[in-house]
């Protein structure tokens, strides 16, 4: 494939995301490449008499194929562009709405934080109390251990 000059990268403003801008130049580098392949493919034309052998080992006419191809590819990016214009928060998206909708997310957000830590609580406390149970098993264990230690062993 050919390499296409034209990107758009200044398009990344904050409201174009990096998926819209790969689109974007995804649709520039198939019309360049479609281009080119025309180029490429296209008949020879004379010029004062002066002939070329341009494109020898091409077949007789692939640019039938190369035309469906890109023409299906160039829809195709085009219609995911579309999809992703009509995505984009509308014109009546007013900042009072944007603010709603931001406080109502902050309201979710706190709500959410409050629970998390009344979790996180409950966590803190049930580790505490394992902990503990560990620690009274474990000297259980050292006394029993002990215990068996200094009595006299039997006489066989």
């Amino acid at each position: 494939m050919l390499s296409c000059p034209l990107r758009f990268g200044a398009l990344n403003s904050g409201k174009v995301g990096n998926t819209q801008i790969r689109d974007a130049n995804t649709l520039a580098d198939q019309f360049c490449n479609a281009i080119g392949v025309l180029q490429q493919c296209g008949p020879p034309a004379s010029f004062s008499n002066i002939q070329t052998a341009i494109n020898k080992d091409q077949p007789a006419n692939p640019t039938e194929e190369y035309a469906q191809l890109f023409a299906a590819l160039i829809a195709r990016t085009a219609k995911d562009i579309d999809v992703l214009i009509d995505s984009l928060p509308s014109e009546e998206s007013t900042a009072a709405l944007q603010a709603a909708s931001l406080s109502r997310l902050e309201e979710e957000n706190h709500e959410a934080a409050a629970r998390l830590e009344e979790v996180v609580f409950r966590g803190d406390m049930l580790l505490e109390k394992i902990q503990s149970a560990l620690a009274d098993i474990a000297q259980s264990q050292l006394k029993t251990r002990s215990g068996t230690q200094s009595q006299p062993l039997p006489d066989s």
